[in-house]
């Protein structure tokens, strides 16, 4: 079976597992980085990680297009569902559902979630999804470097997904530290350069992961893809 991800810019990502097709943190307009309009976006699920607008983007009008099944926590659920979304479904920290497209896990991040309206937006989380095909990936989206992903990477991750723009998550140095927590085969950064807040080397944080651990990094252009 076939794994694709596809970086968006920012945070937002596209995965194609077998015939499921999964948008995480869906925010194409108003993200600078995004190459396509959130109109031509194809979804079956959503997996939005935390309520800020920069990650529950364009979640309402992709799902009520599509049709897609919103996934988050249980409080970010619940508001999709009071915005007119038809399917959600709510999880929360530590809890794991089978999903049509593999078992999803909601795992700790350090960060906030308030919804862009100022309602409660629950706990922050990432995704540690196993495959039908038995991959596994992490998806950290926003956080900031916490102990327990040593727990995480004892998965044996074939992929993860970190932040490295620092201010409002990890910076580069903290998200070295994740990686040699993590040990993943693969590694993908994100959350940087999509404003000058955020602007990163990437290059550069390649060159020490590399160097100091045994993990590959990969660099994705906003559009480009990567089969796993």
């Amino acid at each position: 079976m076939t794994n694709k991800l596809t970086w968006h810019g920012h945070a937002t990502l596209g995965l194609e597992t077998g015939r499921y097709k999964l948008v995480i943190d869906p925010f194409f307009e108003g993200n600078p980085a995004a190459t396509i309009s959130s109109k031509d976006v194809a979804a079956d699920f959503l997996l939005v990680s935390h309520g800020h607008g920069d990650h529950v983007g364009d979640a309402i009008a992709i799902a009520k297009r599509t049709g897609a099944t919103i996934i988050s926590n249980h409080e970010i659920a619940g508001w999709f569902a009071e915005k007119g979304v038809e399917k959600t479904h709510g999880q929360h920290l530590g809890g794991g559902h089978k999903h049509p497209f593999g078992y999803l896990k909601l795992t700790l991040a350090l960060h906030g979630s308030g919804l862009p309206d100022g309602s409660y937006g629950g706990n922050p989380c990432g995704f540690l999804l196993t495959t039908n095909d038995g991959k596994k990936f992490y998806f950290a989206q926003d956080t900031g470097l916490f102990g327990d992903m040593k727990l995480i990477g004892e998965e044996g991750l074939d992929l993860a997904v970190v932040p490295i723009g620092d201010n409002y998550t990890m910076g580069p140095d903290d998200a070295l530290r994740a990686v040699k927590m993590l040990e993943p085969k693969i590694v993908v950064p994100i959350h940087y350069n999509t404003w000058p807040l955020l602007a990163q080397d990437a290059n550069a944080w390649k060159e020490r992961v590399e160097k100091e651990t045994k993990t590959k990094v990969m660099l994705l252009k906003p559009g480009e893809s990567l089969s796993v």
